[in-house]
């Protein structure tokens, strides 16, 4: 889940900041670059493209909607930077390390430092968070107070400009009550573990209607997103590196979207534009879907592993970003 629900949360909150135009100045250098340009975006209407020289540099002042945080992606990989008005913030990280690497100088360094160091805190709990969901109630919610009091007393300790730690105090909030939904949801769907798993019938992007039994004698690893979620599309470079490893193995990896009617269009183009592939289908009634309703899915992204006798081997399956799931897979194919 690595980065996923703090990204979610960034989706929800950032958009309700007020909108006044905003001039920063921002450049950096990025060694062993992942793309030729840095995107910086926040809500739904702003989208800033920096461009890389050769040398991986880049500096450009722009306006911003308004004071707040931003989703940095590099072309591979994605951290939260907060800008404000007359932000003169200077950036310098190896792509290779990426979070490990990040450095802030300049006006505004306290802050996005901080939250760089945060995001590297939030990666250590979150590679326990696995375990954590095996064990009984009281024990995932004494580490979930823990891990969530502890955040508070940093940020308090950390000194940052008041209205970022206005925001990071509501999301640390909210991520410790998602946290524990995705846990209830766990254990509902554990019940589904070992039996014959629904079927669905749904369009294929590339014609015709799929159904699960056309995959009988192999394993099925089911990815339900949607085209407008943030977590979603954060696994999608995950899932790519993992139906490459799989290949020619007997697993076939599906999409499926739970996008509404009105969307189709754009789930076409999404999955031709961002060239997706595995098999991509689209749910007959989004949210209200018999498959989707019958693994009581209530959240995205979910995955779902299928056994080749058509049982149910993870009703909530280890996502493509967690080593988990890297580990699990190769048992089966003995690699």
């Amino acid at each position: 889940m690595k980065k996923l629900v703090i990204l979610f949360l960034f989706a929800v909150l950032s958009v309700n900041a007020q909108e006044t135009s905003q001039m920063v100045s921002f450049e950096g250098k990025i060694a062993n670059r992942n793309s030729d340009s840095i995107v910086l975006a926040t809500g739904k209407n702003f989208k800033k493209t920096l461009r890389l020289n050769k040398r991986g540099q880049f500096k450009e002042a722009f306006e911003i909607p308004a004071d707040g945080l931003f989703q940095l992606f590099d072309g591979s990989e994605t951290t939260l930077l907060f800008l404000k008005n007359g932000y003169n913030l200077k950036l310098t990280m190896d792509a290779k390390k990426f979070d490990e690497s990040i450095k802030y100088e300049g006006n505004g360094a306290k802050e996005n430092n901080y939250l760089a160091q945060k995001a590297l805190t939030d990666e250590a709990f979150e590679k326990d968070l696995d375990v954590l969901f095996t064990e009984d109630e009281s024990t995932f919610n004494a580490s979930l107070e823990k891990k969530k009091m502890g955040d508070l007393s940093q940020l308090e300790k950390a000194g940052v400009d008041a209205s970022l730690s206005q925001m990071l105090t509501s999301m640390i909030q909210q991520e410790s009550i998602m946290l524990s939904q995705f846990y209830a949801q766990k254990k509902v769907a554990e019940k589904m573990n070992g039996a014959i798993s629904p079927s669905f019938n749904y369009e294929n992007h590339k014609g015709g209607k799929t159904k699960l039994e056309d995959f009988k004698g192999k394993y099925v690893y089911i990815d339900v997103w949607a085209t407008w979620c943030g977590p979603c599309r954060a696994e999608i470079p995950f899932l790519k590196k993992v139906e490459e490893k799989f290949h020619g193995k007997d697993i076939v990896f599906v999409s499926i979207s739970v996008d509404t009617q009105k969307d189709h269009e754009k789930w076409k183009k999404f999955v031709t534009d961002k060239e997706l592939g595995g098999v991509q289908l689209f749910a007959d009634n989004n949210w209200n879907s018999d498959f989707i309703k019958a693994f009581g899915i209530n959240s995205i992204p979910r995955f779902i592993l299928i056994g080749p006798d058509g049982k149910v081997i993870f009703a909530d399956a280890p996502r493509p970003s967690s080593q988990a799931l890297d580990s699990t897979l190769g048992e089966f194919f003995n690699m």
